[in-house]
């Protein structure tokens, strides 16, 4: 394009040089030829002078108001950046655009493509072999380990365990477990029977054992017992179970209210954890979350999680709606609070450019609407040189 408008431009000179040579050696009327050629000729290095301008130094001199862009590429850059920055990167603007924007279908389309999918299988796989097999895995292990201990550590057992009590009798679920302990008191009381009957004979005068009174004691004991067991569970209304009741409820009051009770819970809450048994269960906890990890997206795991995660959010209209709320709200969260950052690298960039560079992008980005700029200019000029002739003409003739 640069060849065509300086060809024409040429053109143009070697017209008017020949229709100036013909006005006065053919024919008057090449007036109208050398009208159009001059016209067009001053247009079109008029044209090339804007055009050039831009860019560099006209012929390489120095004339003021040339070489606009590689002179003020930071300003170019600082009101690019605002630009940027008043109608892009502005919260209200971010949310109005993504009103409409469905970030549920974008992921669920994203893990059920066969291309993309596979990008995220093979990722997920890849970051979680590294975690579960690189030292670093023991390291945030460890972290985790310390992390859960000093959690529990932190907790005030006491009130925690009195407001469990009192909801637990206020709903009722402290019954089964009663049931269970009466039960377990009888199986515990036919399972001892004869170690209680021992007890009774070795507690018995020798002469008393000569006419069985050890073996009808011990059978007065052992079957009152388990008569009271038996009452027990069957009357939910047992003055025993409302006993077991009133205590539980003190215990639970005294948890939350009374601080040598508390004192004592958090005792033994703080021995609790410092039993290796609990440290081992909590290596134990993490060491099955990472073969789980592992486990999970091993083979077809990876894909079959990403097919179930693409399936909830198509047909979970709740869960895509969370998801597409948090998703505009992150991302207004974000132009929010780094859209001056943001635009600050745009114009930082366009700064720590050379002029040479910005130059060489702007201009190849546009020089061929320039060229044309430069082909219009020569030719309207033309056109123009041919009107003001005829006006002179008309004007002599008058």
């Amino acid at each position: 394009m640069k060849a065509v408008a300086t060809g024409l431009l040429f053109a143009m000179a070697v017209l008017f040089a020949a229709s100036t040579w013909a006005i006065h050696h053919v024919d008057p009327a090449f007036a109208w030829v050398q009208a159009f050629a001059e016209a067009a000729l001053v247009g079109g290095l008029a044209d090339w002078f804007a055009v050039t301008a831009l860019f560099r130094h006209p012929l390489g001199l120095p004339i003021p108001h040339t070489a606009i862009i590689p002179n003020k590429k930071d300003r170019i850059g600082d009101a690019l950046g605002t630009f940027l920055r008043e109608n892009f990167f502005t919260p209200s603007v971010v949310a109005r655009r993504l009103e409409r924007f469905d970030a549920a279908a974008l992921i669920g389309g994203f893990l059920t493509s066969s291309e993309s999918g596979g990008r995220v299988r093979r990722g997920i796989v890849s970051i979680t072999a590294q975690l579960a097999d690189t030292p670093a895995a023991d390291a945030l292990g460890a972290r985790i380990r310390r992390g859960v201990t000093d959690r529990l550590r932190k907790l005030e057992i006491g009130p925690i365990l009195g407001s469990v009590l009192d909801a637990t009798l206020v709903e009722g679920r402290h019954v089964p477990m009663l049931d269970a302990a009466v039960q377990w008191a009888a199986r515990t009381l036919d399972s001892q029977e004869g170690l209680i009957r021992a007890m009774v004979q070795e507690r018995t005068a020798w002469l008393l054992r000569l006419i069985n009174v050890d073996e009808r004691v011990a059978s007065a004991i052992v079957e009152g017992l388990r008569g009271l067991l038996d009452d027990i569970l069957a009357d939910p209304h047992h003055p025993v179970r409302a006993k077991a009741e009133t205590a539980l409820a003190n215990l639970a009051f005294d948890l939350r209210h009374l601080p040598e009770t508390r004192a004592r819970a958090q005792q033994a809450w703080d021995d609790m954890l410092d039993n290796p048994a609990v440290a081992g269960w909590i290596d134990r906890l993490w060491g099955e979350a990472r073969a789980g990890l592992r486990s999970l997206v091993e083979g077809e795991a990876a894909g079959e999680l990403a097919g179930r995660i693409a399936e909830a959010l198509r047909e979970d209209r709740k869960l895509a709606d969370s998801v597409n709320a948090l998703a505009r709200r992150g991302i207004v969260g974000i132009v929010n609070d780094h859209g001056d950052a943001i635009v600050g690298l745009v114009s930082d960039t366009i700064r720590a450019w050379d002029a040479k560079t910005v130059t060489a992008k702007l201009e190849a980005a546009v020089t061929r609407d320039l060229q044309y700029i430069r082909l219009n200019g020569t030719l309207i000029g033309g056109t123009i040189g041919v009107v003001l002739h005829a006006i002179l003409v008309l004007a002599g003739a008058q």
